[in-house]
């Protein structure tokens, strides 16, 4: 067999690339078949997202690990997280979900986790999947390989999701969810129909509910300014006490308060390890680099201990393990549970800060508003730049020895008493990445991202 020319889907994470010539059903096939040699698999967890290519590179995929003789156990449509259950839930060998998650339409990925939902990295597989997909020289096809039904796994999921919400401490509150066209519509369902059978006191208002992969209201992507009026907007018609919206694959949870206000993911960090501290004093809480110290504040205030990890996926599922954190959360809105595989979760998320506003009984904005008083933040800002590398140098030159502290966890971060700032460069696409927050001046945070702005374009 001819080797494929380089597999340039394969990125630091996972698989993600433009249908046609980065990914397509001869290429979906090896995957699978790589996937199953590499990682010893006799049965292996697929979902799909609701893209319309994805039932059939699905399709592919599966057939790739039947030829090796394996059993796979169909999620039929579902999100990344249903594919980490059903993994740790069935004890398959893997995982593979079908999803380009907020891609563009010209695109598609997947997701794939090993034994025990743990993430595969680098040296623990990928690369290793990478190369046998190129090459082709797979083994002699296995005999016995099938496909399995395993959608009924969704009632266990969502029973585990129930694990982390106390129904009794719920009082009446109206949520207005955006599925965004994408996987989570029937998931969510099935999660609201149980918390209703428990007696929960919450009304749900849907909007863009139904699964439609030709995503009529635009690509589900909550984090972007042009797409968060679709969740705001509801919110405020329908007199919602809270928003939720996901991304396609809804491993990600965004959150709008009663007035339509997107609320940034660092502030949702610091949230929801309130949450949890309040449960399990002492308990230790993740957080990436990017904006620390609203919750740094609140993790020393309730007695947690907050240790940093670098950003993605791979990396915090790995402190998770490592420290045994309860929770670890990114400013991105991926949110990683302890008690869920340490794998992260779109759905857990909403589920906690409902109890957490019906316990305070305050609104989600007035929960915020000190704290985002006391740490404004940037928010993130990209910048597409030719050299990375050279830019960070400049940046390090200019501002490196004023500083009072650095760190280089991830990317560089300075910090100068009443203000900080993490560059890092991204992992999956051509950017640099700046945040910038301070300690009770907004002001100074918009001076100094002027300040920074000017050289990096420069």
């Amino acid at each position: 067999m001819t080797p494929l020319p380089p597999l340039t889907c394969f990125k630091a994470y996972d698989i993600r690339g433009r249908l046609g010539d980065e990914l397509n059903e001869e290429i979906a096939y090896r995957i699978g078949r790589a996937f199953a040699e590499v990682m010893g698999a006799s049965r292996v967890v697929l979902g799909r997202d609701v893209r319309p290519t994805s039932e059939a590179l699905a399709s592919a995929v599966a057939r790739g690990l039947m030829a090796a003789g394996v059993e796979v156990l169909d999620l039929g449509l579902s999100g990344t997280e249903e594919t980490y259950f059903a993994t740790t839930h069935l004890g398959a060998d893997g995982g593979i979900c079908v999803t380009a998650s907020h891609n563009p339409m010209d695109y598609n990925g997947m997701k794939m986790v090993q034994a025990g939902s743990a993430p595969i990295g680098a040296a623990d597989g990928m690369d290793a999947i990478k190369a046998l997909a190129e090459r082709g020289d797979f083994a002699a096809e296995v005999p016995g390989g099938h496909v399995t039904d395993a959608s009924g796994t969704r009632a266990a999921y969502v029973a585990k999701l129930m694990e982390f919400v106390d129904i009794s401490a719920l009082t009446p509150l109206k949520v207005l969810v955006n599925a965004g066209h994408g996987a989570a519509g029937p998931s969510f369902d099935a999660l609201a129909d149980a918390m209703a059978q428990a007696g929960a006191p919450i009304e749900f208002i849907r909007v863009y509910h139904d699964p439609d992969g030709s995503f009529p209201a635009g690509i589900p992507n909550p984090l972007l300014d042009e797409n968060q009026h679709l969740t705001a907007a509801p919110v405020k018609d329908h007199g919602a006490d809270m928003g939720v919206a996901w991304d396609g694959d809804f491993d990600r949870c965004f959150f709008f308060d009663h007035e339509g206000g997107f609320v940034p993911g660092e502030y949702v960090v610091g949230l929801l390890a309130e949450a949890f501290l309040a449960k399990e004093p002492g308990q230790k809480i993740i957080h990436d680099p990017r904006v620390v110290w609203a919750t740094q504040e609140v993790v020393a205030q309730m007695g947690g201990e907050a240790i940093q990890s670098k950003c993605g996926h791979s990396f915090i599922k790995q402190a998770m393990r490592e420290t045994g954190a309860v929770y670890g959360g990114e400013m991105s809105a991926h949110h990683y549970f302890r008690d869920f595989m340490a794998c992260d979760s779109g759905m857990i998320p909403m589920l906690l800060m409902i109890e957490l506003v019906c316990r305070r009984g305050e609104s989600l904005k007035a929960l915020l508003a000190e704290r985002r008083a006391a740490y404004p933040s940037s928010g993130e800002v990209n910048f597409r730049v030719g050299d990375q590398k050279a830019v960070i140098a400049a940046i390090e030159a200019e501002y490196g020895p004023k500083a009072e502290t650095r760190d280089e966890t991830d990317g560089l971060s300075l910090s100068f008493g009443d203000w900080r700032f993490n560059l890092r460069a991204s992992n999956t696409e051509p950017l640099l990445r700046l945040n910038i927050e301070a300690r009770g001046k907004p002001d100074l945070v918009a001076a100094k991202l002027a300040e920074m702005r000017a050289l990096i374009e420069a």
